[in-house]
């Protein structure tokens, strides 16, 4: 019975210790089979919600607002999915905030939307001029306030023509962001073909290191973002009360969904890319410790099955909560210094520090 033990675990260790990569292949992996395809996914769910709400506004249902708040979960899950890739594209002409102006501890979009929606203030619909207003009013959390804040029932009647017009030209705002994300990484001589290929003559990575650098910061400080910007904000901790509406998404019920969109997001880079299995770090057994604290993430998420306002009351979910914090801080060690550290790469500072 020992025997055949050390057999099963000796063949499920095998794959994996035989299997080595290129940097070059690792590189090439993340793009074409994980980033790409994810802004994709991105920008076709962005043009259905641009035509749920176009419906929404033409013929005002309850039926069709729930059509409308389905799309926008699915708009944001994708976005979740990729929003950790903080390079290129998605860091230019204020993209990130523009399409999510969080964290924002200070409120700033829910009171400018809902000064927005009070006034009917018209040049919030139409898409040129509300790209010169705050970067807080253009995107996602902006449509959830419509879609699922205050007043929203409107959206099923006459009544709420202006805030579904308001909420069409935030989706299209979304929308034609997530088609500029797109387009940027399959420009020809865009940052994908730099990514892959690097240059001494690129500003941006003229080595494979540089390059390698890049893709294993993208795991490690998405892992810290996940806790810093979604998880900590609103759980108790230590003398701090847990504070539910401090929650991304809470109205619509969607935390957890995104937090679990971020997770998918993270360990489809990781395993796709095979980053883990590059030289030495191949034989380091760090593959098969990332996996299995990906796998503790997605099962401490599972956990949270209530409202954020319930999940914190409640023993139980409030310790899964607790636990992903633990499982995340253990991820971005691994990834961003004992992963790192057998590359031979130095993963710098968070985009998000400082915020």
């Amino acid at each position: 019975m020992r025997l055949m033990l050390v057999l099963l675990l000796f063949l499920g260790a095998a794959p994996v210790m035989a299997q080595k990569l290129t940097t070059t292949a690792a590189l090439a992996n993340a793009v074409n089979e994980v980033i790409r395809p994810g802004f994709a996914d991105l920008r076709a769910e962005a043009h259905g919600l641009v035509d749920a709400m176009a419906d929404l506004c033409a013929m005002p249902s309850a039926d069709a607002q729930q059509l409308a708040r389905e799309w926008f979960g699915k708009t944001a899950t994708a976005y979740g999915r990729v929003e950790f890739v903080r390079i290129g594209p998605l860091m230019e002409d204020n993209r990130s905030d523009r399409l999510l102006f969080w964290p924002d501890r200070k409120g700033i979009a829910l009171r400018q939307v809902q000064a927005i929606l009070a006034d009917e203030d018209a040049s919030a619909t139409a898409l040129d001029t509300l790209r010169g207003k705050s970067v807080a009013v253009q995107g996602l959390n902006a449509l959830e306030f419509v879609l699922f804040g205050t007043g929203a029932e409107a959206l099923a009647g006459a009544e709420g023509a202006f805030r579904c017009q308001y909420g069409a030209t935030v989706a299209q705002s979304i929308s034609g962001i997530a088609d500029a994300l797109s387009e940027g990484w399959n420009a020809e001589d865009g940052i994908a073909a730099h990514l892959m290929a690097p240059n001494e003559a690129y500003a941006d990575y003229r080595t494979e290191t540089e390059a390698l650098e890049a893709l294993v910061s993208l795991i490690s400080h998405g892992a810290e973002g996940l806790r810093d910007t979604r998880i900590n904000p609103f759980i108790a901790q230590g003398e701090k009360a847990a504070v539910p509406k401090q929650a991304l998404f809470w109205r619509s019920g969607l935390t957890m969904a995104i937090a679990e969109a971020n997770i998918e997001g993270l360990e489809k880079l990781f395993a796709v890319s095979g980053v883990a299995l590059i030289g030495g770090a191949a034989d380091s057994g760090l593959d098969n410790s990332i996996r299995f604290e990906f796998s503790n993430a997605r099962r401490a998420i599972s956990l949270v099955t209530g409202p954020v306002e319930e999940a914190v009351a409640d023993p139980k979910q409030a310790q899964a909560l607790a636990y992903l914090v633990i499982v995340t801080q253990s991820l971005q060690t691994l990834v961003g210094e004992q992963l790192s550290a057998a590359l031979g790469l130095s993963v710098g500072f968070s985009s998000l520090d400082g915020d």
